[in-house]
């Protein structure tokens, strides 16, 4: 736990001040008490429970106190939370490379089994959608809770040549944000300007003017993810990292999974053996600019693995949250316990 308001803190030492106030107006009663011929007979008269019993609304009054401060100081905590995400993107290289047998059967009948259990998964109310890609990229299921539409499109897959995996991660994108009107094309052939997908040629009739885009933090649109996996790199299509800062302008997460084993596998294509591995450095910079998180599954299993780590961050997850609130409200209920024993007890307020 920090506070965002720790200048705040210092008011603490009115604590112990006030707890040598109530010590010192103890030994004053006590004076007083000697004027009487009996102290055996006042000692019998208040009894051991009434003793113990004038000290509980004083301390809980000094923790009220104590719990205000800490509440002014403004506390801080990371906590578990369910989490927002409700519309998550499988964006699943489907490339010839996949047919590589490092991961046996082979990597892409492996990829289908773990992604089917991935959307069988998740919380009943999370959309799940599919974008494949290889020398292009395809929304093969837009977003949906039907996790059988979902597995049928999965077992749909179809491998091609090439490699685009900023097609994968614009085309995710699209279908997150259908109303934005992402220029899809245009951003996977003609490449990226300055300030986002390059203009059609100039002979083209213009469009109508859209509203201004403006880019929010990195990682705070809580609404949608993308889980981006592939066994290569790119070979085709925009750079990934530059679909990544197109993500990372809307505040979308691009979790990203690099899949085969570390010195990659060969596989076989008209005829030639070509060895395959993925661009661990790539993925790794696409899920950094969009502040979400880089996997490595070398097997089947460990790819179930990262797909349950990712089902747990969907539904849960660990958030810095200001706890203001509880201890204000903490404060309250001790004030007032304090001041409903006092009056119960001895019928005056503390």
């Amino acid at each position: 736990m920090h506070f965002l308001s720790p200048q705040y803190l210092w008011l603490l030492l009115i604590v112990p001040a006030l707890a040598a106030a109530y010590v010192v107006a103890l030994r004053r009663r006590k004076k007083v008490a000697v004027r009487y011929a009996d102290l055996g007979l006042v000692k019998q008269a208040i009894g051991p429970a009434q003793r113990w019993r004038r000290h509980v609304p004083p301390i809980l009054f000094l923790l009220a106190i104590v719990v205000t401060i800490l509440a002014v100081a403004r506390p801080s905590a990371v906590i578990t939370l369910p989490n927002d995400s409700r519309t998550i993107i499988l964006a699943i290289d489907v490339s010839l490379s996949m047919r590589a047998m490092d991961v046996p059967p082979n990597r892409m009948q492996a990829a289908q089994v773990a992604a089917k259990g991935f959307v069988k998964e998740l919380p009943r109310d999370v959309k799940a959608g599919i974008v494949t890609f290889a020398g292009n990229a395809v929304l093969v299921q837009p977003p949906t809770q039907d996790r059988d539409e979902l597995a049928a499109a999965i077992d749909r897959f179809q491998m091609q040549r090439h490699t685009a995996i900023g097609s994968g991660i614009i085309v995710s994108l699209a279908s997150i944000f259908p109303e934005d009107g992402i220029e899809v094309e245009q951003a996977m052939f003609n490449g990226f300007s300055r300030d986002g997908p390059r203009k059609g040629s100039l002979d083209k009739a213009p469009k109508a003017e859209k509203k201004e885009f403006k880019p929010v933090p990195p990682g705070s649109f809580q609404s949608a993810a993308i889980v981006l996996l592939t066994d290569g790199r790119r070979t085709i299509g925009p750079d990934p990292l530059e679909a990544a800062k197109m993500a990372a302008d809307r505040g979308v997460r691009v979790f990203t999974v690099g899949f085969g084993s570390a010195s990659g596998g060969s596989v076989d294509i008209d005829g030639m053996s070509i060895y395959m591995r993925f661009d661990e450095e790539t993925l790794k910079a696409v899920a950094a600019v969009t502040r979400a998180d880089y996997f490595h599954a070398s097997s089947a299993a460990d790819l179930k693995k990262v797909y349950e780590d990712l089902n747990t961050k969907f539904a849960l997850e660990r958030k810095d949250t200001e706890i203001t609130a509880l201890f204000t409200a903490l404060a309250a209920a001790l004030a007032v316990a304090a001041a409903g024993f006092s009056l119960l007890w001895f019928n005056r307020l503390v």
